[in-house]
């Protein structure tokens, strides 16, 4: 499938990123934000938010799986669905929001307000993937959301790393039920193979590379799929009672339905650590992100944001996020790790403001 953005973004947005001097640019940048209140109605409906209950039959949701592997260093290897073969399995799966269908007809891997990209795996995930590696973000015994999660590499991490429970949101039904349970499933599935290979190989005493060097050629190990040759299908035990997988909880939806939805529950989740990549591409969805963020987010609690500067052609990026972060005084907003080559990458942090004499 072809890289593709289908926003229908005004001229003035697209000429804000794209051309003009330095100055124009910033003064533009902190025009739009201060606009960005006023636009919070999306392309399409909202859609409402759900929660998935794993399918209780694992065997039906790897049939005709080909995984690839990330491995990063020391983190334990993660496994995914392989994007080739879904793609070419996507006539055979259920799709109620023709998602996959739209896709390939209009050679997009964005649709606003229908599809939301979760189907791929976008590069600034391996940078955050890099960074957590790097810098030994613990998981054990904490609350994790993994937000915007698609395939859900970063909640999976968190998972078989300890954490007390993990809960994945994506914007799509479809999304959740044929990509990101599948790919917990199959985590869960080589969990105690992987863990008895470590032990007696010794693996994960190396470290990889530094964030953002060549990410695609190091971080995937991928299975090559050759046209015409079968490919070797994963085995699943039922695995619905699978302690990592019980700590799991899967959703789709707005931003705006999926905090309603949660915060229903007596107490409502709040979350140690928020993950969420490649999210901030459309302005007219911060005022929703930023609520959801701040009403989730543990008082103690992180949020790892992995971004582009620009996303050309949308109207997001980093710089007018910060701005709108800054606006609202919510958040403190740190860099982590800024990319130097090319379209330029981030992985930042946000925590609560201290009140002052804290």
């Amino acid at each position: 499938m072809s890289f593709c953005f289908n926003f229908d973004v005004p001229s003035q947005t697209t000429n804000l990123l794209g051309e003009g001097d330095g100055n124009e640019m910033q003064k533009g940048k902190k025009d739009n934000a201060a606009k960005i209140e006023d636009e919070t109605n999306p392309a399409e409906p909202v859609k409402e938010a759900k929660e998935h209950p794993p399918n209780s039959d694992p065997q039906f949701l790897l049939m005709d799986a080909v995984a690839e592997t990330i491995t990063i260093g020391t983190l334990p290897p993660l496994y995914f669905l392989n994007e080739t073969v879904f793609e070419k399995t996507a006539a055979e799966r259920e799709d109620g929001e023709k998602i996959l269908s739209r896709t390939a007809e209009q050679r997009s891997d964005l649709i606003s307000g229908v599809y939301e990209g979760g189907l791929k795996v976008w590069e600034c995930t391996y940078d955050l993937l890099e960074l957590i590696e790097k810098d030994g973000v613990t998981f054990r015994g904490k609350a994790v959301l993994d937000l915007g999660c698609g395939a859900g590499l970063l909640g999976i991490l968190a998972m078989k790393r300890g954490a007390r429970q993990v809960h994945f949101q994506d914007y799509n039904s479809t999304v959740i039920e044929q990509l990101t349970v599948p790919n917990v499933i199959l985590n869960c599935q080589e969990d105690d193979e992987v863990d008895s290979e470590d032990d007696r190989d010794g693996k994960g005493k190396g470290k990889g590379g530094g964030v953002g060097e060549g990410c695609e050629e190091k971080l995937k190990e991928k299975q090559d799929v050759e046209d015409g040759v079968s490919p070797p299908k994963k085995k699943a035990s039922d695995l619905s009672q699978h302690p990592e997988l019980t700590k799991c909880r899967f959703f789709s939806g707005d931003w705006s339905t999926f905090l309603a939805l949660v915060k229903k529950e007596n107490p409502h989740p709040k979350y140690d650590i928020i993950f969420t990549s490649e999210t901030i591409y459309n302005t007219t969805y911060y005022p929703t992100l930023h609520q959801t963020l701040h009403k989730l987010l543990a008082p103690d609690g992180l949020i790892y944001l992995a971004t582009k500067s620009h996303y050309f052609g949308v109207g997001g990026g980093l710089h007018l996020f910060e701005t709108f972060v800054e606006q609202r005084g919510i958040f403190s907003l740190d860099h982590l790790w800024d990319g130097e080559e090319g379209l330029q990458r981030h992985v930042v942090v946000l925590r609560f403001k201290k009140a002052k004499g804290n």
